[in-house]
């Protein structure tokens, strides 16, 4: 590693979207010198990635910007985000209730919300600015990459005057998006599965959709399913409520900006005439891609880097958070010598076979279960058979929601754990190894979430008692950063346990609930040392 200079990092993150802004947080607040490289100067106002979950806000409100992304919000408070299906049309006989994300809310500490990307970029950017320890390169890409084994070279490329700049880095990330600059220079492949579909991305004004669309209160995006797309989605989605809206869908291959007539495809997909003032057109191809590895030594992808698939379920920015939150405490861990020689390999085999699991168990199988569904129903043909399954489709809708745990059971550092990491799973306030911790009251009146920090907690009913000063003792012997936090009958009836220990993703490492093991294991084993 080159000695400390202007252009010496820690970790130089290439890609300053939501995900490579987030983890430039993450580090930052854990005094971590990043680089975060971003070719735009300012966030595109292209309205994608809007739907925030309730985990992904529990990462804002660790990174210190919950309040002010709500803020930020387009659509009011007072309107609701959800969403819904309808069939044929967007105005047409059938519709239900779609991605009910308040099912699960119980089992997170913060709501879900709903914004542009580009107002969640710029509330990111503003809580990077206030990190000292961050500098940012605004209106600079990627250009090479390269490594050894003590540092990584990074050349970058002023966009407006051709400039050219070295940073050196112990490690570098690549969050620079599905052509990644970084994920190439690595020499790290991508398996794909390209399902031939041309999308379009249109965002357009209309005044008159928005008074058709109040029959709907409290709805902001729309799913239309129509027999001819085979299972592919037309989506509508709000951008404000002032006629600001966006929509996707499937058109032939070689369509271009002027070869369609835009406005027509949108009032056949809605079903009705309404004026169109369209503001941007684009395309992309309908297909997922996974990065074969996540790390190459030094280097690393997330977010679209690592993997893409299509905009069904608002699974993409999310993802891509949760890669941020999953590195972000690895990489200091490992920087601040905490960390053990496997907790960086972690990453990969937590958070590949995540993604897996939620493009196959998730977005795959409902363009298929989709297309299935039209092929056989049809209201014209037998309406009572379409709506009998039509109402069967709502109730899967919501056991859909619930059955999107993203969990790391059998991961390598989960002393207990078993299976393998997933996105299929269950919610339960039961802490189990591997899972996410839910929100539980403390004796105080506060909330365990309010008590997590950057290093590992212990959760216990007995504070001073011996398991507590055994963890204790060897956290210390071991250089680790361990805080105790007290909590009440309640809460460990709640968690099915005494004693909790949670890493500072808020997942649990390890419960007292289950298999009984040393406490020297446990810690080792949470942080990578065994």
């Amino acid at each position: 590693m080159p000695p400390a200079t202007p252009d010496t990092f820690q970790v130089i993150i290439a890609g300053g979207g939501p995900v490579g802004t987030g983890l430039a947080i993450a580090l930052g607040q854990r005094g971590i010198r990043c680089a975060l490289i971003e070719r735009y100067r300012q966030p595109q106002p292209i309205p994608k990635g809007q739907n925030l979950t309730q985990r992904t806000m529990e990462h804002f409100h660790f990174w210190g910007v919950e309040q002010a992304l709500r803020a930020a919000r387009t659509i009011p408070k007072e309107y609701g985000i959800g969403g819904m299906t309808a069939y044929g049309t967007l105005l047409g006989d059938y519709h239900y209730d779609w991605l009910q994300r308040e099912l699960v809310r119980p089992f997170y500490f913060t709501d879900n919300e709903r914004l542009p990307q580009y107002a969640t970029e710029a509330v990111l950017r503003a809580r990077v600015a206030e990190l000292p320890s961050v500098t940012t390169f605004y209106g600079w890409s990627a250009e090479a990459v390269s490594q050894d084994d003590d540092a990584v070279r990074l050349v970058m490329a002023d966009r407006d005057g051709g400039a050219r700049r070295e940073l050196f880095g112990s490690y570098a990330v690549g969050c620079d998006g599905s052509r990644s600059t970084v994920r190439e220079a690595a020499g790290i492949p991508q398996t794909r599965s390209d399902h031939d579909r041309l999308m379009v991305l249109l965002v357009f004004r209309s005044q008159r959709l928005n008074e058709l669309l109040s029959r709907y209160p409290g709805k902001s995006y729309y799913n239309v399913l129509h027999p001819d797309l085979r299972g592919y989605w037309q989506f509508f989605g709000r951008v404000d409520l002032d006629g600001g809206f966006f929509f996707h869908a499937p058109v032939p291959p070689g369509t271009t900006r002027d070869s369609m007539d835009f406005a027509a495809y949108l009032q056949r997909a809605a079903g009705a005439e309404f004026d169109v003032a369209l503001e941007y057109v684009g395309f992309w191809d309908l297909r997922f891609a996974i990065a074969d590895r996540y790390r190459e030594r030094r280097i690393f992808v997330a977010g679209d880097a690592a993997h893409s698939h299509p905009p069904y379920g608002g699974y993409g920015i999310n993802t891509g958070l949760e890669d941020a939150a999953n590195l972000g405490w690895k990489l200091a861990a490992t920087l601040q010598g905490w960390g053990g020689p496997a907790l960086l390999d972690s990453y990969d085999a937590e958070r590949r076979p995540v993604f897996a699991s939620t493009a196959q168990d998730f977005i795959e199988k409902s363009i298929h279960a989709d297309r299935d569904f039209l092929a056989a129903f049809d209201p014209a043909r037998d309406s009572e058979a379409f709506e009998a399954e039509w109402t069967a489709r709502q109730s899967g809708a919501r056991s859909e929601v619930a059955s999107f745990e993203p969990n790391y059971e059998g991961s390598p550092i989960v002393p207990d754990g078993a299976g393998q990491p997933s996105a299929l799973g269950s919610h339960s306030f039961k802490a189990r190894a591997g899972h996410h911790l839910a929100p539980q009251p403390l004796p105080d009146g506060g909330d365990v979430f309010r008590e997590l920090g950057t290093g590992l907690t212990l959760l216990t009913t007995v504070p001073d008692g011996p398991a507590s000063t055994a963890f204790q003792d060897a956290a210390a012997q071991r250089g680790l950063p361990l805080q105790v936090v007290a909590i009440g009958a309640d809460a460990a009836a709640a968690y099915e346990a005494n004693s909790i220990l949670v890493r500072p993703d808020q997942f649990v490492a390890w419960a007292d609930g289950a298999r009984q093991s040393c406490v020297e294991e446990v810690l080792e084993r949470a942080v990578g040392m065994s």
